[in-house]
């Protein structure tokens, strides 16, 4: 990691943390609690204090890594640094696949919510579950003005992003106050989550952690972590605004599925919260109790909530396409900037089409608000590992942060990381797993070209990711039929099987880890955070 490149260090640690929350509250909070409510019921409250405490410690790991390394696109960077360039292309494959699905998900959560607008040609962009030909069509437009405002300059976004994100703080938290005190149905906890009354059921809890839209809603934490090359003392703004950003939102999250299950007319349960059918979840209940001030605020938010997330996530996603080309794996004119505006634009250009392919496939929020979940928790898998192989091959690199329970938390993030993959079910889990094991062709190909240089160390280092991915992607098949499986694994040995295997994982990439020539260059020349 070189110094020679220009960056300046000048984001103090309220940006950051607004940078971490800005990009936490998106569309998240407009479907997910609707979301986790028909897959879990009253329990959606556990699924999003779980996923919270998940999160935090796969968080931690990376804040670590995030202070260590403070560079513009770390997250792609961290598993290159401790295993080697296919590592470090698969982490970053997934980072890419969890960046670039996010963009296509937030217009279709604005075009989602106009469903439910008094007008009557609002109402045919939304049906059956699923975006129709002229719902995609404004979809379409709002991706290529994300496109566009990045494409010229990402600063006009960016110079307002504190005051958008004070407002998409506020407007969330006024919305659950405002349901409570207005329209609380206390009985609506008792009600099941098909006909009948309420029963708790753990599997249901653990699969909404997963694909309910929670996984993907605290995922706006890499954003610190990203922004750590610009952050003026990257070793005290990165763990705050980390953990910060993941804290404030969680209490606003579980305060939004409180209001949301306490706020649904009774006579909308009589066949139970997974029948439960909303297009614009909170703007429709705040109608249905008189709210209408309150559901024009929604309306208005629908649109600045996930278009500033798909901004930055549009922003995002090119970075780490440069980064990619840069490490030697994609063409070179991907890694092209352009001299006026300095702006990756080859790289937003694949970003657009690719954004396209994901709308077009997935369209309605929650089926690619569970398809990025699982990218999601994929992207994270190297991190954990990571930092603990780098404390061994670079103990004395400077570390601003220097978590002292890392030794624990390391190995119980990844193994919780693969409970949420499985968690996800069959099928998507496996469909996800082959999407990441698809790229290896194209890591082969640019190995080849360059000569296969350090190839036998590169795969030693990577052998138990390789592994791990179709591993996985068996035992979600073999798996619970509560978790979508075949059942020859029975409930509850399948979450000790997967648990284990996790753990095993986790000691046999702590084992592959050696000391890479980017790690060598990193600590003969330090990042001058002067």
């Amino acid at each position: 990691m070189s110094s020679k490149t220009a960056i300046r260090r000048d984001v103090g640690t309220i940006a950051l943390l607004m940078t971490g929350i800005g990009s936490i509250i998106g569309s998240g909070w407009l479907f997910g609690a609707w979301r986790a409510a028909t897959l879990a019921g009253p329990d959606a409250v556990y699924a999003w204090i779980i996923g919270a405490i998940i999160i935090l410690a796969i968080a931690l790991t990376y804040a670590e890594l995030g202070a260590m390394f403070p560079e513009s696109g770390g997250m792609v960077r961290y598993g290159l640094y401790s295993h080697g360039s296919l590592v470090g292309f698969l982490a970053a494959w997934a980072i890419w696949i969890s960046l670039v699905a996010p963009i296509p998900v937030e217009a279709e959560a604005s075009v989602q919510y106009m469903a439910s607008w008094p007008w009557e040609w609002a109402h045919n962009l939304y049906q059956n579950n699923e975006l129709t030909p002229p719902g995609l069509g404004i979809a379409a437009v709002l991706v290529v003005i994300y496109f566009l405002l990045n494409f010229w300059s990402v600063k006009l976004f960016a110079r307002s992003n504190t005051a958008i994100t004070v407002f998409k703080l506020v407007v969330p938290a006024l919305a659950a106050i405002a349901l409570i005190v207005t329209a609380y149905h206390s009985g609506n906890f008792d009600i099941g989550l098909h006909e009948g009354p309420h029963i708790r059921s753990w599997p249901a809890i653990f699969t909404a952690v997963a694909t309910s839209g929670i996984v993907f809603s605290y995922n706006g934490f890499q954003t610190p972590v990203n922004l750590a090359g610009e952050a003026r003392n990257p070793g005290r703004s990165v763990p705050i605004s980390v953990l910060g950003s993941v804290l404030i939102c969680a209490v606003i999250y579980v305060l939004l599925q409180i209001a949301f299950l306490g706020a649904v007319p009774p006579e909308a349960l009589a066949q139970g919260w997974s029948s439960l059918n909303y297009s614009s979840p909170f703007a429709q209940l705040a109608l249905a109790v008189g709210l209408n001030w309150l559901a024009l605020l929604l309306y208005i938010d629908a649109f600045i909530s996930p278009s500033g997330t798909g901004i930055n996530y549009t922003a995002s996603c090119a970075r780490m396409i440069y980064a990619m080309q840069k490490n030697g794996h994609l063409p070179r004119m991907l890694g092209s900037l352009n001299p006026q505006f300095g702006v990756p634009r080859a790289a937003m250009w694949f970003d657009l089409a690719v954004a396209f392919i994901f709308l077009f496939f997935f369209r309605g929020w929650g089926q690619l608000a569970a398809v990025i979940s699982v990218a999601n928790i994929l992207s994270y898998l190297a991190g954990p590992v990571s930092v603990m192989v780098l404390r061994r091959t670079a103990p004395n690199f400077h570390r601003p942060v220097r978590l002292p329970v890392l030794a624990f938390l390391a190995p119980v993030a990844f193994t919780f990381g693969t409970l949420l993959l499985y968690w996800a079910r069959w099928p998507l889990t496996g469909g996800v797993i082959l999407i990441i094991i698809a790229a290896l062709p194209v890591w082969f190909y640019y190995e080849a070209k360059g000569g296969w240089s350090d190839i036998q160390k590169h795969l030693n280092g990577a052998w138990w990711l390789v592994t791990y991915l179709p591993t996985l992607a068996f035992l979600s098949w073999a798996g619970s039929e509560k978790f979508g499986g075949h059942d020859y694994i029975p409930y509850g040995w399948d979450l000790l099987v997967v648990g284990a295997a996790g753990l095993g994982f986790y000691f046999w990439g702590m084992r592959s880890g050696w000391s890479t020539r980017q790690v060598q260059a990193a600590i003969a020349q330090p990042v001058d955070l002067s």
